[in-house]
């Protein structure tokens, strides 16, 4: 019994699994040290709002060794400057895995309604291992060991490999005492620490992206306080991980089938081929001329792969338009039409940061207003290098033991996809460095308890597109889905202020109720193009 005991203790189930030990003596089932901190608030910065307070609380590395080594775990607040219609907190998340949350309260307080923001105070973290929070890192990157991997090719597939077990080795190395720790699952652990250092029995959640994941696996380990949550551009939990960036690959497709016909409807604008047909062969012909020679493009290089490297253009059919445009004139070795783009707004590069190789992670990206960046730590731990991508690759490998061992199983898997999926196929299946990584040490999280949560998904969302938004609210039973119809983009509550998601979401977050059925709501039309009024 003492052994079970512990057990659900450390994962915060004991209450609820053994109700009758609560009333017990305090020696037979104590309240683990970490369940009883008080955070010290202070103001964050000289430069920052007084009302932005930031505490350091301390959590286990590992929860089923509470007593032994602890972590950092950096939390920030904005109190509800209405206390008589205050309800409790609402845990915020921008995504990730490996992006700072902690100024998260400063932006949502800019954004949100006020009979919302009335009811919360505003709670932000940094997750275990990320910026303030105890960071890791895996040394020095270089600038292809910051993405999620190429293109698969059979004559560079050994390279490949190199690249994969090269990034293992070198995390493995730098952080490997505390990267089995650093999982979604104890990310939520953590979670329930900072509630109950906050003393509320529940808590109320806003998660985007990764953070729709972390979210749902909370509601299942915590059932008993969740409260009320909305997850926003959702992770589909039955393709956790590998499953998810495929989806990049399989999701493009109908993306780009929808652009060809956007761009077809305005060839005179964007002279890229009459119909769809001609606008896929233009695009197709000049990925093929790129592989048989590089397209100079503002002065560098650009293959056909390159030109493949971020699927999430096409999810913007007037974006792509204007990429491919400037593409085909450098090919052409024409003048530059207005609006041309610099290497980076085709995926090679930094301004537009899709799933590319050469992304700065091409992961699930941080999602909603505001999208918290990177930055030099405020607090008393110093940020490695390559922080963002040591979490990521750490949370997408460690939280489950699904991803192949055998490398040739991902050569195979790959050379498929590119026949099936020829946009991005054989990127998304190629290796990844969760191929060399260490063992979970703990199992996926299944989604068997109920959760009575929102869910928010644009329709033409590039980084957790529909299908696996849909996964996530078909997985979480009881929970209702918010579909805005036309939305593009990824994050849909308040990223802009008149999707049409934002009213559910406000009343449901204000009254608690969700929706008796699901909601499906079409967004206003986009502004008219610059190039061309109406053209978008």
């Amino acid at each position: 019994m003492k052994r079970l005991t512990r057990l659900l203790a450390t994962s915060g189930l004991l209450a609820a699994a053994l109700p009758g030990l609560a009333t017990q003596s305090a020696s037979a089932a104590p309240t683990p040290a970490y369940l009883r901190q008080t955070p010290a608030w202070h103001r964050c910065s000289p430069d920052r709002p007084a009302a932005y307070e930031c505490a350091t609380l301390k959590v286990p590395l590992d929860y089923q060794r509470p007593e032994g080594r602890t972590l950092n775990l950096a939390i920030s607040r904005m109190k509800s400057e209405n206390p008589a219609k205050r309800r409790g907190v609402l845990l915020l998340n921008p995504g990730g895995p490996g992006t700072s949350g902690l100024y998260r309260p400063m932006r949502t307080n800019a954004e949100i309604p006020k009979d919302v923001r009335d009811r919360y105070d505003l709670v932000g973290f940094d997750p275990r291992g990320v910026g303030e929070s105890s960071p890791i890192g895996c040394g020095d990157l270089s600038e292809a060991e910051v993405g999620v991997g190429g293109a698969y090719r059979p004559e560079t597939f050994a390279s490949d490999v190199s690249w994969a077990r090269g990034i293992a080795d070198k995390c493995r190395e730098k952080s490997g005492d505390v990267i089995p720790y650093i999982t979604t699952r104890n990310t939520a652990r953590d979670m329930d620490v900072i509630r109950a250092s906050l003393g509320e029995r529940t808590v109320s959640y806003l998660g985007y992206s990764y953070g729709t994941y972390l979210g749902a696996v909370y509601s299942q380990m915590f059932p008993e306080r969740t409260d009320r949550f909305v997850l926003d551009s959702g992770v589909d939990p039955g393709r956790v991980w590998r499953g998810m960036i495929q989806a990049w690959g399989t999701e493009a497709e109908p993306a780009f089938e929808r652009w060809t016909r956007w761009a077809a409807e305005r060839s005179d604008t964007y002279g890229l081929g009459a119909t769809p047909e001609a606008v896929s062969a233009t695009f197709w012909a000049l990925v093929a001329r790129a592989d048989r020679d590089p397209i100079i493009h503002y002065g560098e290089k650009m293959t056909g792969d390159d030109i493949r490297a971020d699927p999430s253009l096409f999810f913007d059919p007037h974006g792509a338009s204007v990429v491919v445009k400037s593409i085909k004139a450098s090919a052409d070795k024409a003048p530059q039409p207005p609006g041309g783009t610099a290497p980076g707004a085709s995926g090679k590069g930094a301004d537009r940061k899709g799933p590319g190789a050469q992304s700065p992670l091409g992961g699930i990206r941080a999602a909603g207003p505001g999208i918290d960046a990177g930055g030099a730590s405020e607090g008393p731990d110093a940020v490695p290098a390559g922080n963002a991508t040591a979490v990521y690759w750490a949370v997408v490998c460690g939280d489950t033991d699904s991803w192949p061992r055998d490398p040739e199983q991902y050569a195979r898997d790959a050379a498929r996809d590119k026949v099936k999926h020829p946009l991005y196929g054989d990127f998304a299946s190629n290796i990844k460095p969760c191929a060399f990584w260490q063992r979970p040490l703990e199992p996926a999280t299944p989604m068997k308890t109920r959760a009575d949560v929102l869910t928010v998904q644009n329709e033409w969302d590039p980084m957790t597109p529909l299908g696996t938004g849909q996964g996530l609210h078909q997985a979480l039973k009881g929970s209702r889905m918010v579909l805005a119809l036309g939305g593009e983009g990824h994050g849909v509550y308040l990223s802009n202020p008149t999707a049409c998601a934002n009213i559910p979401v406000n009343a449901y977050l204000s009254t608690g109720r969700l929706p008796a059925k699901d909601v499906t709501c079409h967004n206003p039309p986009p502004t008219p193009d610059p190039e061309g009024a109406g053209a978008r």
